[in-house]
């Protein structure tokens, strides 16, 4: 289980990385290293601080672990990229022995990179943690990196370069399938409301039983349950019930029909039945609704 995070004091640190001295960095600064380099000996609780011109990527691998970023804190789990931008005064516990890489990119090396990809602004726009794929072989990448900056083979600018892109890249496409994620489930749970609105339309005089609309409708109970609160705020009997509602209040309003006729119209057992369920949503009496509705010329 995850210690607790330490909370930021008020002096906040500001370090190089984490536990150095601040000072300069070059403008095309980067750094790879091992996650447990630097949790382990702090027994895996990174304490608050904040780093003035480098931003962090986080590839968690095992373990899991809190984040707390400028005052929010946000659970992540393996495997999974979390992304802190420069400036952000951040702290982490870890469960001890989590494993990952760090790679941290100068301010001044990512506003380069933004100046032609313009996308990668999003993703230090605020902290965040992301799901990782296993086809993004970051592992790899990461190890790629980290060798390529220890070692001088011919091309090696070059290849750092491309590498760190990739990264990027990477975390650029799953923010994107997060975001895109996100918006199907409420897309669906839109549609399946839409749908069960149209079949309450077609049903709500016949008694129909809400599981007889699940069942329609090839879903299960739970799942028209979630979509309808999401959408409407309202459990999907609360729906057919304010349609059977409705159509009592146009009954009273624009018929001649007697009580007892509308309740039976709308498959009610029987008037008393139909008048509870009327004067319990209307606060009067389907009568007395008729009757004010007679002498103001409205309901």
């Amino acid at each position: 289980m995850a210690r607790t995070v330490t909370p930021p004091r008020r002096d906040i640190a500001v370090f190089f990385l984490y536990g150095e001295p601040r000072r300069e960095v070059g403008p095309r600064f980067l750094h790879v290293e091992p996650l447990e380099d630097r949790s382990r000996p702090s027994d895996w609780n990174i304490r608050a601080h904040a780093h003035a011109n480098l931003h962090h990527v986080f590839f968690i691998t095992a373990g899991s672990g809190l984040m707390v970023a400028d005052g929010v804190t946000a659970r992540f789990d393996s495997p999974c990229l979390v992304l802190v931008p420069a400036r952000t005064v951040h702290g982490f516990s870890y469960t001890p022995n989590a494993t990952g890489w760090v790679l941290t990119v100068a301010d001044a090396y990512l506003a380069e990179l933004t100046a032609r990809e313009p996308d990668f602004a999003t993703l230090f726009a605020a902290p965040r943690c992301l799901p990782a794929a296993a086809e993004d072989r970051l592992e790899n990448r990461l190890e790629c990196l980290a060798q390529e900056l220890v070692w001088n083979a011919p091309g090696y600018a070059s290849a750092i370069e491309a590498h760190l892109l990739s990264l990027l890249v990477a975390a650029l496409r799953q923010s994107h399938y997060a975001r895109q994620a996100a918006r199907p489930v409420a897309g669906r749970a839109a549609a399946l409301v839409a749908r069960f609105r149209d079949l309450i339309e077609i049903e709500y005089r016949n008694s129909v039983p809400l599981p007889g609309y699940a069942e329609r409708l090839h879903v299960t109970n739970a799942q028209l349950r979630r979509a309808c609160l999401q959408i409407t705020r309202q459990p999907p009997i609360q729906l057919i019930r304010d349609r059977i509602f409705l159509e009592a209040r146009r009954m009273l309003l624009y018929t001649n029909m007697t009580v007892i006729e509308a309740a039976q119209s709308l498959s009610f057992s029987d008037a008393a039945y139909f008048t509870r369920f009327f004067t319990k949503r209307a606060g009067r009496s389907p009568r007395a609704f008729r009757q004010q509705a007679a002498i103001t010329g409205n309901d």
